[in-house]
């Protein structure tokens, strides 16, 4: 009988400490998961702001004023026939 309580004894503390590191393994997991997802919102802000600077470089009056101010770009006439003025033309003429 003795070895009987002492086999259940046993049976009954290796059950407890597969609870125990069950649980433990179960709370790491969860610490992990609510890490990636404030991760997962962090890169949802950033993509948003991105999308934002994005949509202001691609501004198409920004783009034009660049292309008219360094580029030294104009826009055609009626014709589809744009004239360069003579300081721009390359040889002089």
């Amino acid at each position: 009988m003795l070895r009987f309580n002492m086999i259940l004894l046993l049976i009954v503390v290796v059950c407890a400490l597969g609870a125990v590191t069950s649980q433990h393994r179960a709370r790491k997991l969860f610490q992990g998961l609510e890490a990636e997802q404030e991760r997962a919102r962090q890169l949802d802000i950033e993509y948003g702001q991105l999308q934002l600077e994005m949509s202001t470089w691609a501004n198409h009056p920004r783009i034009e004023k660049i292309a008219r101010e360094r580029l030294l770009m104009v826009a055609p006439d009626a014709l589809g026939r744009v004239v360069q003025p003579l300081a721009a033309r390359k040889g002089g003429r």
